[in-house]
Formats: C-alpha cells, sequence, structure tokens
C-alpha cells in the first residue's frame, strides 16, 4: 500500500509571513492540529498547535508575530509512492507525528499518526469479520432464520 493511499489531503497550508493569530484560525477552521508552511509552492517548513503554544505563547509572542518565529523548518517528510510500511519505519525511528507527503517537491497532504491508526482499524475491521462469523458459526450476509440472532 502507499502512503497517497492513508495520507490526508489536501493538506492544510499557511505562509512563513503569516500572524501566529491567522494560523491558529486556520487550524480551528480546519480541525488540524498541524499546518504546512509553504511558499511559492515549496515546503518550508511545520507548525503544530504545540509550537503555537509553547514557542508562541508560552516564548513570549504575541498573536502578530510570523509562524516563521516558531515553524520547525527542517521537516521529515515522506514520498506519496512510498511504501506505507517505509512511513511507519520512519514514525517509529524519529518519534514524529505528522509528515508532509511529497511528490516531486509538491505538497500533496500529511500523514499522521491518526492516519495510520485508522489503516490498523480498518485492517482489524477486515480480519475480525471472517473470525466472528467462525465463532458465530454464521455465514456473512443477512440472518436466516425467524430471530435476529441465531436460536431466538
Amino acid at each position: 500500500m502507499k502512503v497517497s493511499e492513508v495520507m490526508t489531503a489536501p493538506p492544510v497550508c499557511v505562509a512563513p509571513e503569516d500572524s501566529l493569530a491567522e494560523a491558529t484560525r486556520a487550524m480551528t477552521r480546519s480541525a488540524v492540529g498541524s499546518l504546512l508552511v509553504v511558499e511559492d509552492g515549496a515546503l518550508r517548513g511545520i507548525v503544530t498547535d504545540r509550537d503555537l503554544a509553547v514557542r508562541g505563547l508560552g516564548g513570549g509572542l504575541d498573536g502578530q508575530a510570523r509562524v516563521r518565529a516558531v515553524m520547525t523548518a527542517d521537516v521529515l517528510t515522506v514520498g506519496a509512492e512510498d511504501d506505507l510500511q517505509a512511513a511507519y519505519r520512519k514514525f517509529r525511528h524519529t518519534g514524529v507525528r505528522r509528515l508532509p507527503v511529497l511528490r516531486g517537491g509538491e505538497v500533496l497532504g500529511v500523514l499522521t499518526i491518526d492516519d495510520l491508526f485508522l489503516d490498523v482499524l480498518q485492517r482489524l475491521a477486515d480480519l475480525l469479520g471472517p473470525v466472528a462469523w467462525s465463532v458465530l458459526q454464521e455465514p456473512p450476509g443477512p440472518s436466516r432464520g425467524h430471530g435476529a440472532l441465531r436460536g431466538a
């Protein structure tokens, strides 16, 4: 499976010169915990809700300070065509919670830990269906019989 099949897209982006107040409003409006910082189509960094709180307000900055002041510029990324297992390894070895997804330098989306949890849960659900049918001794599909439950 490819990263592009699991990532969140499109990403929510801000410019390095946007204010912290604008970034906070963008996060709130989109219900996300991070924003990709993009300038002239190129990824320049990432800013998280924690960056805004700790580096921004906690660092004595006000809402008019610029995103550039609190963003992480050295961003780890993953390719859209990369195998998802490579992304799992990158998360495990680096401790980051979000990876911008690129294709040829173009920002396509973000892969988050939450995206991976949803992928794992879907895979488990796919496996649990046949196991549940086996345990209940019922084939998949609509109930057969008069009651909603077998033997009812």
